[in-house]
């Protein structure tokens, strides 16, 4: 069995920031409100069936509720035309920092260079949130430009740690 190498980046400054070059025209993205714990689960499904994101999919209703439906977490959608492309969830910790807890975009929009517009929204979002830092996990299971594209941003690798 390979091993499994999960990285841990962070940001300890707004201006640490690169943002991505280019969003294309009609893309926004829109925070999820009142939190809408089905959005969080189907995100999740989709967003995750190509890396192996199977912690939670057995969650019933009400763990999905605990999780989405409290006040340190917010849920954003990033949208083209209109159309729903990817989502991230942003989550305060109790240390004043921001994680970036998921982060992905739907199949059908991988490789069309809308992982880094929504990465920038996302880590905008972290700071205007008061963050004291942002920071995110990612491993060698996730799309391969996962970490190339938190690294463009301007995250800075802290630790790896090797499982499996």
């Amino acid at each position: 069995m390979n091993s499994i190498i999960t990285y841990h980046l962070e940001m300890t400054d707004p201006a640490q920031l690169r943002p991505s070059p280019r969003a294309p025209v009609g893309f926004e993205t829109r925070q999820v409100a009142p939190p809408q714990p089905s959005l969080n689960r189907w995100f999740y499904a989709q967003v995750g069936a190509e890396w192996q994101w199977t912690d939670r999919l057995s969650w019933s209703d009400d763990q999905w509720r605990a999780w989405a439906d409290r006040p340190e977490l917010e849920t954003w959608i990033g949208y083209l035309n209109d159309v729903p492309v990817g989502y991230y969830e942003l989550e305060r910790q109790p240390d004043a920092s921001v994680g970036i807890a998921y982060f992905g975009l739907l199949p059908a929009f991988v490789g069309r260079g809308l992982g880094g517009p929504l990465l920038t929204r996302a880590i905008q979002r972290a700071w205007a949130m008061g963050a004291a830092r942002v920071w995110v996990h990612t491993c060698t299971l996730d799309h391969p430009a996962a970490l190339s594209n938190y690294q463009a941003r301007g995250l800075r690798l802290y630790k790896s740690v090797a499982s499996g």
